[in-house]
């Protein structure tokens, strides 16, 4: 199994760039309210730690949906798909590689505008962490 050519089948890949800012949005939405949960859960004695709290729940929901569905919740409704460039649906592990690294991103700050450049102007659509590990985004409508 092989990802679709971005030269011979945009149609992959046209929006993704798009798409993949509102599923981020989503996403951060979800991991907000779920925080909050988790401050609840805690008794708010995760409010001393804030940053690193949101952190730990940023990575483990990116971990859990990408492994079990190869999605988010916001990729899911932006119909969009998480593959690795041989087209396979990555493992957990790599599912936790990606998302301890799109966190850390954000704490590097420049590495993130590079990430989104990089989405931008590579044919895959791949950013930083998708380039690290061998990832990428496309369209649902493609082949499993």
């Amino acid at each position: 199994m092989t990802l679709p050519d971005p030269e011979f089948q945009p149609e992959f890949y046209n929006d993704v760039p798009l798409k993949r800012a509102l599923a981020w949005a989503l996403d951060v939405v979800v991991t907000l309210v779920l925080t909050v949960v988790a401050l609840v859960m805690t008794l708010f004695l995760g409010a001393f730690f804030l940053p690193v709290l949101f952190a730990m729940v940023s990575i483990a929901y990116r971990t859990v949906m990408l492994a079990r569905y190869g999605a988010t919740l916001g990729m899911m409704v932006t119909a969009l798909k998480w593959r690795g460039l041989d087209g396979r649906a990555p493992d957990a592990l790599t599912a936790f590689y990606y998302s301890t690294i799109h966190a850390g991103q954000w704490l590097v700050f420049p590495a993130q505008i590079a990430s989104i450049v990089m989405i931008l102007v590579t044919p895959y659509r791949q950013g930083l962490n998708d380039t690290l590990i061998g990832t990428t985004m496309l369209h649902r409508m493609a082949p499993d």
